[in-house]
């Protein structure tokens, strides 16, 4: 594997920029620091319920994330979940509840990732992927895999652990991979997934199985989706992708064929797309540009050259 090197494109990939949080992990089994941290007037936290949560525009047209002090904040025990410490010492908290928490001026409105993340600061964005991606997962492992007894919370909120058996498990990370292929006539290869809408086109993806290097699972999922040979592939960049639980490994992939035959399961259609091509396609509304926070904007992108057209959330 090589790493693909850009030097002219300069957006970043959402959710990937550097956040200023450190998350201080060696402090989640430290109970006095956390209920220290947790009551100091510093202290910052916010509600996140169903993977959304609150966000308000500023005075100046910057929207940020809904945060109180500790001590304004819902009651919660369980689900109080410690995300770290930035520069400045000031800590920060997610609590898990089964709603959003109403605001009295009503300016507040839910939002998720998909919207948020690419209206937040890279410090609010990383934090609320950091919140988002904990209760998906708390959500979703409450009994224990080992034994079936109903498992606790601890070291603030990053391990559940089985009272019955002792098992601890750890919130879990499924790999996936996610490419930009390309031709020999430097064609871009673009499917349409068969519960997508009419027009929506984007990059080939899925999940790495195990026992298989990410190398061997984008030629693998290239070849199962559409029919396509990939031989070199080249690393671009990752992005964590809480939906529920992925970390998206982008790639640009070489194909050696070019007859597309789909799986017809997973990919209803899939199609090369030369820059003119795609470009009047988008101009006439054939091709709808992908969402603007997903790592597959950005492959994209790097191929056409340019930014893309935006679209609405």
């Amino acid at each position: 594997m090589t790493t693909w090197t850009d030097h002219t494109a300069d957006r970043p990939i959402s959710l990937t920029a550097p956040s200023g949080i450190d998350r201080a992990a060696h402090h989640r089994l430290d109970e006095a620091w956390l209920a220290a941290a947790w009551s100091h007037p510093t202290t910052r936290c916010f509600v996140v319920s169903g993977g959304q949560v609150l966000i308000d525009e500023t005075t100046d047209g910057r929207t940020e994330l809904v945060m109180t002090p500790s001590f304004e904040a819902p009651l919660t025990e369980a689900h109080r979940y410690f995300l770290g410490n930035d520069e400045d010492a000031v800590s920060y908290f997610a609590l898990q509840k089964d709603a959003l928490p109403g605001r009295i001026d009503q300016s507040a409105r839910p939002a998720g990732l998909r919207e948020a993340g690419l209206l937040l600061s890279p410090r609010e964005a990383g934090l609320m992927v950091h919140a988002v991606g904990l209760e998906n997962w708390q959500r979703t492992h409450r009994f224990c895999s080992r034994c079936g007894e109903r498992t606790v919370i601890a070291a603030a909120g990053h391990i559940r652990r089985c009272q019955a058996c002792g098992a601890e498990h750890y919130p879990r990370t499924d790999p996936a991979v996610i490419m930009a292929v390309t031709d020999e006539d430097d064609r871009i290869l673009l499917g349409r997934q068969v519960h997508w809408p009419e027009g929506r086109f984007s990059t080939l993806a899925g999940f790495v199985e195990p026992g298989e290097s990410i190398e061997q699972a984008v030629r693998r999922e290239v070849f199962e989706e559409a029919g396509i040979t990939v031989g070199q592939v080249e690393y671009v960049a990752s992005q964590p992708w809480p939906f529920p639980s992925s970390l998206m490994l982008g790639f640009m992939a070489r194909a050696t064929s070019t007859e597309v035959d789909v799986d017809g399961d997973e990919i209803h259609e899939a199609r090369w797309f030369s820059r003119d091509e795609l470009g009047a396609a988008f101009d006439s509304g054939e091709v709808l540009p992908p969402y603007g926070i997903s790592i597959a904007a950005r492959l994209i992108e790097l191929w056409y050259g340019k930014p893309m057209p935006t679209r609405s959330i």
